[in-house]
């Protein structure tokens, strides 16, 4: 856990317990509050009589409930606190089906105790308010409807949980138990299922077993072919454990010196499938958790650029190179498409994803350090899917001087996007389109997909 985290409401970085360090400890202490509106993070927003802001997590807006705070002291500019006691219900509360969901227990989901459509509008929200404060927009400005959209086959019943996450980083205590994470913490919360692992993970049978010498247990999941993959992290001078699951299963493990990740047995990647192609993710790479994830996001992508035969188009932060495949059918044998990715096993994989295709090229290193050493000047469509901190500004003026006819921005974090935004406005052009899509059920993440335009000359 690191020490310093963005405010949800300020964007600005904090250390864990806001502004203060010298003042005394309110750890424990507990207040009587009227929850206010979602923030962006997971919690809802209240105040303390004296005035202090409350991030208070396990709530929903208009409850009144009592707060215990986990972080922060006397002078701090904002305290972080769990719902402990539910005075007045939201009619969109409900009883947490997982076990391990609530206060000091497993930080993986932020959402369990409301109704899957409340959830989805508490994420509509916090876009909502992001977009007004970072980017000065409106929903209507930025084309978007104010929905969130379930991915296919998660929009079930209050009470029931999506099975999506294909892939689990499980934590390991000194006794080999396996467990998740607390919110915010080192600590563990041991369990024996987690409700929202996709079965292919679940039939791995990981949390019946024990892993003594570990410190986590990653198990993958492909959507695309039958690949089960566990990724093991042994503790300092820990040997391996003999694996033996409950379906075949290739292992990796990581180097204690480097962090590298190395093939133990079997392959050392799992196949993935979108748009008609065949994925190669290796070493643990990055691939979209949710299985409808891929295909969902090709096709906004897609239906928003709407590319055209011997266009150029530029695909950055590319990982395996999803969004290149599907841009080089697209666009033709005298079309042409360039990729760059800074993971070096991640460019690995696209090359040989994409090695049928001879008018993708695809670079290693950073975007903002990359794209101008290519000497490319202009481009008529452009993908990005930056990482959680967005693309920046120094990239987005780099990207707006191309002149694309429009511009795809995939985000899995609303307020890195309306930041980005925002910069793109500087730069001369205009959203079109937003689209938001629940991709991450029971926590606070949502992923985005805007399509954006040169504003016309005059307008």
């Amino acid at each position: 856990m690191q020490n310093e985290s963005t405010s949800p409401q300020t964007g600005e970085t904090q250390t864990q317990s806001g502004e203060s360090q010298s003042g005394e400890s309110l750890v424990g202490r507990e207040y009587e509050v009227e929850v206010g509106p979602v923030a962006h993070g997971g919690h809802c927003i209240a105040r303390t009589a004296e005035g202090q802001v409350l991030f208070v997590r396990h709530t929903l807006p208009g409850e009144k409930v009592v707060a215990r705070i986990t972080d922060g002291e006397s002078g701090s500019r904002f305290l972080r606190a769990d719902a402990v006691e539910i005075i007045e219900a939201s009619k969109d509360r409900v009883k947490a089906p997982c076990p391990f969901a609530g206060p000091g227990k497993c930080g993986g989901c932020d959402w369990q105790h409301a109704k899957p459509g409340a959830q989805r509008r508490l994420k509509g929200e916090v876009i909502a308010e992001q977009l007004q404060r970072l980017a000065g927009l409106t929903p209507e400005e930025a084309g978007w409807d104010g929905t969130v959209m379930p991915a296919e086959g998660d929009k079930l019943p209050a009470g029931e949980v999506p099975a999506w996450r294909t892939r689990v980083q499980f934590a390991i205590d000194e006794d080999g138990r396996v467990g998740l994470r607390k919110h915010r913490s080192h600590d563990i919360e041991i369990i024996d299922h987690c409700m929202i692992a996709a079965p292919g993970v679940s039939e791995l049978g990981i949390e019946k077993q024990d892993w003594p010498q570990m410190a986590a247990v990653e198990a993958i999941a492909a959507t695309g072919s039958n690949d089960r993959q566990v990724i093991l992290t042994p503790r300092a001078g820990g040997r391996l454990p003999l694996v033996e699951l409950d379906k075949p299963v290739s292992v990796l493990r990581v180097d204690e010196r480097d962090g590298g990740v190395h093939r133990v047995h079997g392959r050392g990647f799992v196949r993935e499938r979108a748009d008609d192609r065949t994925y190669r993710v290796g070493s643990g790479g990055f691939w979209q958790v949710h299985p409808q994830a891929a295909y969902t996001l090709v096709k906004a992508v897609m239906q928003g650029l709407m590319p055209r035969k011997g266009e150029t188009a530029l695909d950055l932060y590319c990982g395996v190179g999803l969004f290149a495949g599907s841009l080089a059918e697209r666009l033709g044998e005298k079309g042409a498409v360039l990729g760059i990715e800074s993971g070096k096993r991640a460019v690995e994989d696209a090359r040989h994803n994409l090695k049928d295709l001879d008018r993708v090229r695809i670079e290693h290193g950073k975007v903002d350090q990359i794209l101008p050493r290519t000497g490319i000047t202009e481009a008529d469509l452009i993908v990005l899917d930056p990482p959680r901190a967005g693309a920046g500004k120094s990239t987005v003026k780099q990207l707006s001087a191309l002149g694309a006819r429009r511009i795809a921005y995939v985000a899995c974090d609303p307020a890195a996007l309306a930041r980005d935004l925002a910069y793109f406005a500087e730069g001369g052009y205009r959203v079109r389109t937003l689209r938001a899509f629940d991709l991450f059920p029971m926590t606070h993440h949502v992923e985005c997909v805007a399509i954006l335009e040169p504003v016309a000359k005059g307008a």
